[in-house]
């Protein structure tokens, strides 16, 4: 017969650690805010993380983010060889560097910079910080301009702009000139602009795809409003155009139009390579007209990674994944695979938004002809429920489209918004427009509409609650 002897403390502990995921742990509160007194095993770590992150909302089912939610696993693969690579250190990856150039020069080209004009540019960690970098190319130019004289300098966007915008004025003490939104204008268009543009005016931000309702602003429109202005009152306004989302689409979907550095006025473009760029979040660009737009004494060079190294960025160390997943999908997919993608989108959007319309309840302010995005309201006669109510019943199913208000002068104005990227496909478009009019028939059915009002809803369609 065998002898078993006591199992010691140390011996019971190794035979905890084979067990991969929770022995270890078993019966141990996990320290939320306060690092534990021991390590434990990679594995139960993983499944700990993993656990809570159960509870977060299904990517794939959100309507509400403009990021990337998806990529070829070749893509992903990519991006994890490089995450160890710090962007910034040049000298010691120089073909990750040589890949960014590669980009800035691909999309200088996308954008129709000048032949020859060597257009300057760079990688971002997104469009915020490439919005704060074009931002200041502006106010740089706008003090060599005025000198010791000028006043308060101040920058004009519409109402609708990223809050970016509004960080950016605030940083570097920019007096933000916001044009409301009106009923039937939900964007900045060239007499507002122009209008509120004067000596100290570092230029004027139009937004080629609104986060409020999808819609292109009318680049040309108020270049030729501020090519007015000059003519009149001498006053040489330049833009930049935040493309943060529309700058990857516009070039494949709507060509003819002249939003981009076709038009003089326009002196710098950002664009999100992790929204419509295709790229999980992590990176942004920003592209100037020339060198003369991109004032000298913004760019710092250092050596102390080695070598001479020019940089402009608010950010530093960042891996440089990011920037090898932007140029994949150039190869991988070129003009035409952009395209092909940017018009599915679109196809979808367009699908959904007239499915939506067809719901009893709901007006189309936006239909996703310019970006894939587009919003609805209900109407007006409606009464009983909010879209905010059918924003919280449908995350009940896992889709997650935001409610809001829209900025001054529209802020009784609620929404629902509708984001349609790569990776969103057809079928799901269709089962969520059956969600949503399941969600208004339960909703309709326990409103309380004031009398003589027809329902909005077919009866087919009213469904009670379910518990």
């Amino acid at each position: 017969m065998a002898l078993h002897g006591k199992v010691s403390e140390d011996e019971r502990e190794a035979e905890l650690d084979i067990n991969p995921v929770y022995v270890r742990e078993a019966g141990r509160q996990i320290p939320r805010y306060k690092l534990p007194d021991r390590e434990m095993l990679p594995d139960t770590a993983l499944q700990v993380v993993r656990d809570e992150l159960i509870l977060d909302g299904n990517a794939r089912l959100n309507l509400a983010t403009f990021v990337t939610t998806w990529m070829e696993p070749q893509a992903a693969q990519l991006m994890a060889e490089c995450f160890d690579k710090n962007m910034i250190d040049k000298d010691e990856y120089p073909q990750t560097a040589e890949l960014e150039r590669r980009c800035v020069n691909i999309l200088g080209e996308l954008w129709h910079a000048p032949p020859g004009s060597a257009a300057p540019g760079c990688s971002t960690t997104g469009s915020s910080e490439a919005c704060m970098l074009g931002g200041m190319a502006l106010l740089w130019r706008w003090r060599a301009r005025a000198g010791a004289a000028g006043g308060r300098p101040n920058l004009v966007m519409g109402a609708n702009v990223q809050v970016c915008w509004e960080k950016f004025c605030r940083y570097w003490q920019v007096e933000p000139r916001m044009v409301p939104m009106e009923p039937g204008r939900l964007h900045l268009t060239g007499p507002e602009a122009a209008a509120r543009c004067d000596e100290n005016t570092i230029g004027v931000v139009a937004v080629m795809g609104s986060t409020q309702d999808g819609s292109y602003e009318p680049v040309q429109q108020i270049s030729e409003s501020l090519d007015r202005l000059q003519a009149e009152r001498g006053l040489d306004v330049p833009v930049h155009v935040d493309g943060a989302s529309g700058g990857f689409v516009a070039p494949f979907l709507h060509q003819h139009l002249s939003w981009d550095f076709r038009v003089p006025r326009v002196q710098s473009i950002n664009a999100s390579g992790h929204k419509y760029g295709l790229v999980y979040p992590g990176v942004g660009w920003i592209v100037w007209r020339d060198a003369e737009a991109l004032p000298e004494d913004l760019v710092f060079r250092v050596n102390y990674l080695g070598g001479d190294m020019p940089t402009f960025a608010l950010n530093f160390s960042r891996p440089g994944g990011h920037v090898a997943a932007q140029y994949y999908n150039f190869l991988r997919l070129g003009f035409e695979g952009y395209r092909r993608v940017q018009q599915n989108c679109q196809d979808i959007a367009r699908y959904l938004s007239g499915e939506i319309a067809k719901i009893g309840p709901f007006e189309l302010l936006t239909d996703g002809s310019d970006l894939p995005v587009f919003v609805v309201k209900l109407r007006d006669e409606v009464a009983g429920y909010t879209v905010f109510d059918i924003s919280e019943r449908l995350r009940q199913r896992g889709w997650l489209v935001p409610a809001y208000t829209f900025p001054e002068n529209l802020t009784h104005v609620s929404v629902l918004r509708f984001v349609i990227r790569n990776g969103f496909s057809m079928d799901l478009a269709s089962l969520l427009v059956a969600d949503i009019k399941t969600q208004v028939g339960c909703l309709e059915a326990h409103a309380h509409p004031a009398a003589g009002h027809a329902p909005l809803v077919p009866a087919h369609l009213r469904q009670p609650f379910s518990h």
